[in-house]
């Protein structure tokens, strides 16, 4: 028995239960695999000695987050913040480079430097305002309306189908249009927009980190403040039903709304029980791990230097990839992230090794093995890559989902991100964690503020279960003394 049961050890779930823990109260969290984790897992695919991220692998909100700001996460393990976020390579060894420095990125971009710094310097300005504005509900009061009217402006003009207006070249757009598609939807959209802006605006100020030793770091300094708050994490345990957790006067789901269906059985009412069945999970990825003999040899060495890679060409190729994904079809020349880790953290391969991660956007629910279209892409803008290709390890949507029971038809944002879905998630309420169950409430990423690292979600249901259940507030998530 404990005051409270957590369901899900994913990032959402360990915040939530590392907020409980520090209120004071008795804390048990279980979790189906057999490691803690979720969306930040850790483990040797292939060969031993070779680390590779089998979800995220480079977090813009890990030093944005309000829990993580407030949980000191950068003070508990080394993050490395690469000087250039991310890189569109295109064509000719030409490439977009989002450097961490914005004026530094305006220099690179030639003839649209200027158009592109009075897109995105608004943001950057106020950037804590920004972030603040997108990590909870939006139908919540903004403290900021002006950092509001200023994303505001820059979605609608990132959004529609003026999207190009602005600009003369092709390396801008690429930019822009490399963070738009990481929701996974048809661009121009106004969600693609609004997602692509806030990573475009984290990384020109705190950067795009990558945790040293891997994802799982993140994971276990959670799991290590829980255990010193006297909470536990029992892995290797389904939870079935909410009967199993019935001895709890609270419990936190980080899980999918088509999970809690199942959890609850028939005690949901019916109208939330239909929002639930109503919700819409998005289109999926097809991931593909490498081992590599050498680095990657990209036709532009700069690109080298970026934590991540947004690999599609010009904005128009980007588009037509997605808009085929969006249709059910499994493009030619996909969409492609990449991100090689090993060059930023010598701990994740043994000398003279390396690993790179990748995935690119397909329908939902696909078993189609993507890793030749997918080397393709990589060889486009880094001849010679295939020569360094020991090993490579392929995961598709089905088996994204078959390793987590939350990436619905391999959907790892556990919700389509549309402007619906954007209020509504899963339904239409200000404080949409809190489920008609009483003491039961939502935590996942199917809930505001949506995919990602950042531990929100977590925030707001354990705040509203101090709040509803314990008449306690929110308590301080500072490191111990000790910690750097």
């Amino acid at each position: 028995m404990s005051d409270v049961s957590v369901v899900g050890a994913g990032p959402n779930g360990l915040a939530a239960a590392v907020i409980m823990a520090r209120a004071g109260l008795s804390v048990r969290v279980f979790e189906a695999a057999g490691t803690i984790g979720g969306g930040s897992r850790t483990k040797e695919l292939m060969e031993p000695g070779h680390l590779h991220d089998i979800c995220s692998a480079v977090h813009p909100m890990a030093l944005a987050s309000p829990f993580f700001r407030s949980f000191g996460l950068d003070r508990r393990i080394d993050l490395v913040v690469p000087e250039i976020s991310y890189a569109a390579p295109l064509d000719g060894g030409r490439a977009g480079l989002a450097y961490k420095d914005l004026e530094r990125t305006v220099e690179g971009l030639g003839r649209d430097g200027a158009a592109y710094r009075q897109l995105m310097a608004p943001l950057v300005e106020r950037s804590e305002a920004v972030t603040e504005l997108l990590m909870g509900s939006l139908l919540s009061v903004p403290r900021d309306p002006v950092a509001l009217v200023r994303f505001g402006l820059a979605v609608l003009d990132q959004g529609t189908a003026w999207w190009n207006r602005r600009f003369m070249e092709d390396a801008a757009p690429a930019l822009l249009s490399g963070v738009a598609a990481h929701p996974v939807g048809r661009m121009p959209s106004l969600p693609s927009a609004g997602g692509g802006l806030m990573l475009g605006t984290l990384a020109h100020t705190v950067g795009w980190p990558i945790p040293v030793g891997g994802s799982q770091a993140i994971a276990e300094a959670l799991a290590d403040d829980l255990r010193a708050h006297g909470g536990k994490i029992i892995t290797g345990h389904r939870v079935t039903s909410l009967a199993e957790v019935a001895d709890s006067r609270a419990v936190i789901l980080d899980v999918a709304p088509s999970v809690l269906l199942e959890l609850a059985s028939d005690r949901l009412p019916g109208r939330y029980a239909r929002a639930l069945e109503r919700f819409k999970y998005g289109n999926a990825a097809c991931k593909v791990d490498y081992i590599l003999s050498g680095p990657v040899p990209w036709a532009n060495p700069e690109v080298a230097h970026a934590g991540t890679a947004h690999l599609g060409g010009t904005r128009a190729e980007l588009a037509e990839a997605e808009a085929d994904v969006a249709a059910g079809r499994h493009p030619r020349r996909p969409y492609v992230l990449a991100s090689q880790p090993s060059g930023f953290d010598p701990t994740r391969a043994p000398a003279g090794r390396h690993v790179l991660w990748s995935y690119c956007h397909v329908p939902a629910g696909s078993t189609v093995d993507m890793t030749e279209a997918v080397t393709a892409q990589i060889e486009r803008f880094a001849p010679g890559f295939r020569d360094l290709i020991v090993d490579s390890k392929v995961t598709t949507a089905a088996g994204l989902e078959a390793y987590n029971a939350n990436y619905v038809g391999g959907d790892f944002g556990a919700g389509a991100v549309t402007l619906q879905q954007m209020l509504i998630r899963p339904v239409l309420s200000p404080s949409p964690w809190r489920t008609p169950l009483p003491g039961v409430y939502l935590s996942s990423a199917s809930t505001p503020p949506g995919p990602g690292v950042h531990g929100m979600g977590g925030q707001h249901a354990a705040q509203l279960a101090l709040k509803d259940v314990f008449g306690l507030p929110m308590p301080s998530l500072a490191p111990a003394a000790g910690y750097n």
